[in-house]
């Protein structure tokens, strides 16, 4: 008799015991759980810093862009001479055909080259006058041509995108 009484001490110890750590659960479970403003407070800062940190990646991509953009137009920048003096030597006639081949395809890959690097040249012949684009450094009276259009080109433009790395030397009608 004395082991069954022992034994039931021990079965509700053990169930008092467990009761406790149910209870003790609750409790837990409650003092866990975030109040609904201050979930909505946590929430709304997530919100913002991921909003911030789009932003960021976005203003950042642009930054990189230009920057790329500015140093590729400074290189070909001092390139252009070279270019233009390439130009010059595929224009003079010569008895060498070959070397005047020579000439050409040099000058036919640095242009395909700045091509596919997204420099472009500036159209000017025939264009009206653009002070964005063009730079004026003379002007004739010709009643056959417009107001303003470009009548002879002097040193050709170049661009990259909207960014002008150098601007057309121009004649230009009144």
């Amino acid at each position: 008799m004395a082991e069954k009484e022992n034994n039931e001490e021990l079965e509700k110890d053990v169930k008092n015991e467990t009761e406790e750590k149910g209870e003790n659960k609750k409790a837990k479970k409650e003092q866990e759980i975030v109040p609904k403003s201050e979930y909505d407070d946590l929430d709304d800062r997530y919100k913002r810093i991921l909003a911030e940190f789009e932003n960021f990646k976005k203003r950042s991509g642009k930054e990189r862009e230009n920057l790329y953009n500015s140093i590729l137009a400074d290189v070909v920048a001092v390139m252009l001479p070279i270019l233009d003096n390439l130009e010059n030597a595929a224009k003079v006639e010569t008895k060498d055909e070959e070397y005047k081949k020579g000439i050409e395809l040099v000058l036919k890959q640095f242009q395909d080259t700045l091509k596919s690097k997204g420099v472009e040249e500036i159209e000017a012949l025939g264009e009206t006058f653009d002070p964005e684009l063009h730079e004026a450094v003379s002007s004739v009276q010709d009643d056959t041509k417009g107001e303003k259009e470009i009548v002879q080109e002097y040193r050709k433009g170049y661009k990259i995108g909207t960014k002008v790395i150098r601007h057309s030397m121009v004649v230009v009608a009144n």
